[in-house]
């Protein structure tokens, strides 16, 4: 059932006119584009790593129904053995790459994306348990595979990080974070999917070695952080550019924070986005500014980066943490000036916000769901809600919630979450909608 909230902003009468000129000024915010550094060979419509190719929720340009008919798409195939765990998918050249669980094994999956079935299972480390981090909310891996070139990426739950040959899953190397790094394994166990830049496997093990890069050949070190000593949490890093200096942006419990690529060094921070309990989404870089958003009170940032003789400067354009932006860990998109993301105020809503000034222009409460996760593709926002296991087809709209079709996944999981839900992220490659539910994988056909 869907409830309509009543529209934020002041002078409503003007709010359609403002709105759009609000989205022209704003356009400047999206100019630039974020450096992965990776040397990718995925095909045109693949979905490598964590949010897709950038990195930021957004798929490849493909060809895909712009409404859904009564019911959903066209079910192609299920995937019932995936585990335990809320990692999502990265699809690569015809194959599905993800991590699950059992009583005692972390292991990596990959699977045929064009028919569903099993390609290879391999096992990465021990599973995770109560005495490691909370389970409470569920068990199991949460982070992504990383696909690049022959070989895949993972990080288990419990901080082992592998590298993998694609073809059949053979180990090549692997690093235990917490005994090698000093790493602590956060509350809800490690959930980061690692950034490949170039050489580097860039990843968090939290600490003095706050974040590290190691070589993707061998493992061993190459670079690690310098003036940060803090828990990690939940964020995976994007990588950035500026006036000729290469940044790695992540956020912990301290907030936002960068480190200059080439010498490791600290280069801006901004604590009012992080928390204390769980700081989990992914910042964006949308040229030279960054928004950053979590829940627990800490709302949104928006920063404004400036080159420096020193190396970047951030300064804050605002904070926002009443009824705005507080995004939980569905992650939100940036579409033609546009936040839209799914905020824990009033229960969970979805919501749109405008970048440039920080309104909220629309807020939507849609079934029992407390949370969602969200990616965009060919024009359309792709919202899928936590309690119900719908996903709804959204329009972008700065003026209202456009549905336009929802589906609901066949069948919830048997596996235990307690008091957790249905927090995989949908994921659009190659003219197919991958959605999970812990074991269960469901491909839908949403081609045009």
């Amino acid at each position: 059932m869907l409830r309509r909230l009543r529209i934020l902003p002041s002078f409503e009468s003007a709010r359609p006119i403002l709105a759009k000129v609000k989205r022209i000024a704003a356009t400047s915010l999206m100019l630039g584009t974020t450096l992965l550094g990776t040397n990718l060979l995925a095909g045109d419509a693949d979905w490598a790593q964590w949010r897709g190719p950038a990195r930021d929720g957004k798929a490849a340009e493909q060809s895909l129904l712009q409404s859904w008919p009564e019911g959903g798409p066209k079910l192609k195939w299920t995937f019932s053995t995936a585990g335990r765990g809320y990692s999502s998918t990265a699809i690569v050249d015809g194959k599905l790459f993800s991590m699950g669980s059992d009583e005692q094994t972390c292991y990596a999956i990959c699977v045929d994306a064009k028919s569903g079935q099993s390609i290879w299972q391999v096992p990465i480390s021990r599973a995770g348990t109560g005495d490691d981090y909370n389970t409470g909310w569920g068990g199991g891996p949460r982070g992504t595979p990383t696909i690049d070139g022959n070989q895949v990426f993972v990080l288990s739950d419990v901080g082992v990080l592998s590298a993998l040959r694609l073809q059949d899953g053979k180990k090549l190397w692997s690093v235990d974070l917490v005994a090698e790094y000093g790493g602590r394994i956060p509350k809800w166990g490690y959930s980061e999917s690692v950034l490949i830049d170039g050489d580097r496997v860039v990843v968090q093990p939290g600490g003095s070695n706050y974040m590290i890069a190691l070589n993707r050949r061998t493992g061993k070190l190459l670079w690690q952080s310098k003036g940060v000593d803090a828990p990690a949490h939940y964020v995976s890093v994007m990588k950035g550019s500026l006036g000729g200096t290469n940044y790695y942006v992540t956020a912990s419990n301290i907030g936002v924070v960068a480190f200059d690529c080439e010498s490791g060094d600290k280069l801006f921070e901004n604590s009012l986005s992080g928390n204390k309990t769980a700081t989990i989404p992914t910042p964006l870089i949308l040229g030279d500014h960054i928004y950053h958003t979590s829940d627990y009170g800490s709302g949104n940032v928006l920063l404004k980066l400036t080159s420096t003789s020193s190396g970047i400067n951030a300064e804050q354009v605002y904070h926002l943490d009443g009824k705005t932006m507080r995004n939980h860990h569905g992650g939100v998109v940036a579409v033609d000036g546009t936040i839209y993301g799914m905020s824990k105020v009033d229960g969970g809503v979805w919501m749109a916000q405008d970048i440039e000034s920080g309104d909220t222009l629309w807020r939507e409460k849609v079934g029992r769901n407390k949370s969602g996760s969200i990616c965009f593709a060919d024009g359309r926002l792709y919202c899928y809600n936590d309690g119900d296991g719908t996903v709804v087809l959204v329009e972008p709209n700065a003026e209202r919630w456009s549905p336009l079709g929802m589906l609901t996944i066949p069948r919830e999981t048997d596996l235990p979450r307690d008091r957790g839900a249905i927090w995989a992220h949908p994921v659009v490659a190659d003219q197919t909608l991958f959605i999970r539910d812990q074991n269960l994988i469901f491909a839908f056909d949403i081609a045009r």
